[in-house]
């Protein structure tokens, strides 16, 4: 019999609707790709280049459990110059990936019994961290008329002896929305310690996104490369924690991954030096592809109340094609060979909608619209 913690952990849908559009590719069938949030680009040059160099120069060791100090001062460096917040080096763990990340950060913050307070809808793997730490994620649903931001009153309600942190992702996945910085610093002052995904920081095509930084100290920060980098198969991420947790995050480094990619983090520090050019490029055609969508989805019927201004998801009401979100994406890839994603990947109050992902180029984006336009007027008929 498998640990409680272990039956415990749900299936990530959106890897199951991918692994079956293979399957379909494999047989010869063309798939659209609306599904994963990976970037369809690749690595800017100048990290491939920096990362073949650390190779040929043989930065192939263990580095410091931590990450390497120069790319520990590049990402203070970065935030200082996005956000104007003041860390020190010590402050930062480098990680391979943000997954990682999550898994020390809760593994820190969490015993039996505790609670952790997240959005309904909210990125699919939080709440099987918190699972697997024994812990209970209280779920707080936040709606589409409102931009899917949490409700300063809801959140205070839920709040009791045993929540040790809130976590805040902004922008969000699935919904492509922005926390505004007014519910942020409100927010700041409502909990122990916030947790904040800050991940798609820099795919944000209108207005600006906040670091929890500018708001508390009592805050662990998410972030990496995978995203705003196309560095996706790479691995590496960081987490900005309170120094007072740093010793204990840095020997759970130390067992049970040793140390990020030492090649990888060589070229992590040019993704932030050097890959400007590169991010403002991608951004641009993200917006491009952003419109595209959300022109076209509404051009199918679909309602968006809050139009998404970050990462790259748009996140709709599909009740009126069908109420199981999960039976609804399976028959649109079966017969739109179209992938999208479940809502209800993302938690119960997501069932009923379907998340639409724009890494993809416009002439794919323009195709799958098409074959959604098919698919709904043969469900009319």
């Amino acid at each position: 019999m498998l640990p409680k913690r272990i039956e415990q952990i749900t299936p990530f849908m959106v890897m199951e609707i991918l692994e079956k559009a293979h399957e379909m590719e494999r047989q010869g069938i063309d798939v659209i790709h609306l599904e994963v949030g990976e970037p369809d680009f690749d690595a800017p040059e100048c990290v491939k280049k920096a990362l073949f160099q650390a190779i040929q120069t043989n930065k192939t060791h263990y580095t410091h459990s931590l990450g390497i100090l120069e790319l520990r001062q590049a990402i203070c460096e970065d935030y200082y110059k996005k956000y104007h917040v003041v860390i020190d080096p010590d402050q930062v763990v480098v990680t391979s990936g943000t997954s990682p990340a999550l898994f020390l950060i809760f593994s820190v913050l969490l015993d039996k019994g505790d609670q952790v307070i997240v959005t309904d809808p909210h990125y699919a793997c939080y709440s099987n961290y918190i699972h697997f730490m024994e812990a209970t994620p209280v779920k707080i649903p936040v709606v589409e008329e409102d931009g899917f931001q949490y409700r300063l009153e809801d959140v205070k309600q839920k709040i009791n002896a045993s929540t040790q942190a809130i976590v805040i992702n902004s922008p969000c996945n699935p919904t492509g929305t922005i926390l505004s910085p007014e519910r942020m610093k409100a927010i700041a002052e409502c909990s122990p310690y916030i947790i904040s995904d800050e991940i798609y920081h820099g795919l944000v095509y209108e207005g600006n996104a906040h670091s929890i930084l500018e708001y508390t100290d009592h805050c662990f920060v998410i972030n990496g490369f995978s995203k705003l980098y196309a560095m996706t198969g790479l691995r590496i991420g960081y987490l900005i924690a309170p120094k007072a947790f740093i010793r204990p995050i840095q020997k759970l480094q130390q067992n049970f991954f040793i140390s990020a990619n030492s090649a990888v983090q060589y070229a992590a520090i040019t993704a932030l030096k050097e890959a400007e050019p590169d991010v403002i490029r991608m951004k641009q055609i993200y917006n491009e592809r952003r419109k595209m969508m959300i022109a076209g989805l509404k051009e199918l019927g679909f309602r968006i109340n809050v139009e998404p201004t970050g990462a790259f998801y748009v996140f709709v009401n599909a009740r009126h094609l069908g109420e199981n979100s999960y039976q609804l994406a399976f028959d649109i890839l079966n017969k739109a060979h179209v992938g999208v994603a479940p809502g209800i990947d993302f938690g119960q109050h997501g069932e009923g909608y379907l998340r639409f992902c724009y890494a993809n180029s416009i002439e794919n984006i323009q195709k799958g619209m098409l074959r959604l336009h098919e698919y709904i007027q043969g469900l009319q008929q």
